[in-house]
């Protein structure tokens, strides 16, 4: 009984840390076995049992492993939930998530979703007779004439990718529970560092880890954080019996990015700020998408529910030929898929991100041909202006 009050007392006094020193105290910081300064990795499939009566912690690495256990209280620390959980990849996580949901259940989701949350709705769980409509979440009643009798679930993105449309969250999450409705947000841009949906209302919260949390471009990896423990439950069974676990090399990288996660950030916003300014001084631009620029409609908001605006600009270079050319001419940002990296990497989502979404579907999304996604790493940011600067002006719209 000791033990377990010593625990409790234990993570009473990690939630009552700030942000900055939670990232380095999470409980598993020391090894307990050991005193060593990172947490083992324990390269096990299964486990002994020494009494058959009283079995171990783990027994098997798919249900249960120590490392793994590690970053999935580290990041519901972080969030604020009640249980953590580490899947192979982003999508991974929210396709767990979405097999909460049966055959004839409808889901209210973000227009511009991820490309790859629109395929898995519209490509797999619409076969499996779940229904989604696509839809403004910057406007609430919008979303409200979306609900149906049979409406079970909310998903929202926000800051959304790549168009960085801000959704109210606490607004939408309280409505959603009036109506009976499991609520989620993907908070990957933001990250628990900027913005805890949880605090506002929200059921369950996802993450593609690859991006900021992990920070490096080295893992792929996705979390989820329930808000309470028969959510969490609900997340265990799902990813237990679909097998869709990390493996302990991963969750020991992605442990050692996170980190670093408050530096890295704070460092790339400000760099992202000076940017988005930029591009919105030059002519040759057709739009900025930035939630800290003056001129944002989702402003007000973003400041309400998040403590800053993240490190993901878009910008729309004016065509889909003129885009290409830029791509071809930076030197800097890595030309790829994923964002949230020490690396700025500059995409393009109609070849890349969104390229599973139809044509006239990204059009009526704001997602053109001439959109380019810049996520802001950790260089000189007068280097990268000047990169850009030289690939827009070898490049005249």
């Amino acid at each position: 009984m000791s033990s377990v009050i010593n625990t409790d007392q234990k993570h009473k006094e990690q939630q009552a840390l700030n942000f900055d020193t939670k990232l380095l105290h999470f409980g598993a910081e020391v090894d307990a076995a050991t005193g060593a300064s990172s947490v083992p990795i324990y390269q096990a499939s299964t486990f002994h049992h020494e009494d058959i009566f009283n079995p171990p912690q783990h027994d098997y690495s798919r249900s249960g492993n120590p490392t793994r256990q590690a970053l999935e209280d580290y990041i519901a620390l972080l969030e604020g939930g009640t249980n953590g959980f580490a899947f192979p990849s982003g999508m991974a996580a929210i396709s767990a998530a979405f097999m909460m949901f049966s055959s004839g259940d409808h889901l209210i989701v973000t227009e511009d979703v991820y490309g790859g949350t629109y395929r898995l709705l519209t490509g797999i769980l619409n076969r499996l007779g779940i229904d989604a409509s696509f839809v403004d979440m910057t406007r609430i009643e919008e979303v409200k004439s979306a609900l149906r009798p049979n409406t079970k679930g909310i998903y929202m993105e926000t800051p959304s990718n790549p168009t960085l449309k801000i959704t109210d969250i606490a607004a939408l999450a309280a409505w959603g529970k009036e109506q009976g409705l499991l609520s989620m947000v993907d908070n990957t841009f933001m990250t628990p560092y900027y913005q805890r949906p949880i605090e506002l209302g929200v059921d369950i919260v996802l993450h593609s880890a690859t991006k900021f949390l992990g920070g490096h471009s080295d893992v792929l990896a996705g979390l989820a954080v329930t808000a309470n423990e028969e959510l969490g439950r609900k997340i265990k069974y799902l990813q237990n019996g679909l097998g869709s676990v990390l493996g302990v090399q991963d969750s020991w990288l992605l442990m050692r990015g996170i980190k670093t996660l408050s530096a890295r950030m704070a460092h790339s916003e400000i760099s992202a700020r000076k940017l988005a300014d930029w591009l919105s001084g030059r002519p040759d631009i057709e739009a900025v998408y930035y939630p800290g620029l003056e001129g944002h409609p989702g402003r007000e908001i973003q400041e309400r529910q998040s403590s800053g605006y993240g490190a993901v600009i878009s910008f729309d270079a004016g065509s889909g030929e003129r885009a290409k050319r830029v791509l071809n001419a930076v030197k800097l940002p890595l030309v790829a898929v994923s964002l949230g990296a020490v690396e700025s990497i500059l995409s393009y989502p109609a070849m890349m991100s969104h390229a599973s979404m139809p044509a006239e579907v990204r059009r009526e999304r704001g997602i053109t041909d001439g959109l380019l996604r810049f996520s802001v790493g950790l260089e000189n940011i007068e280097d990268l202006i000047a990169d850009l600067q030289q690939a827009l002006e070898q490049n005249p719209v």
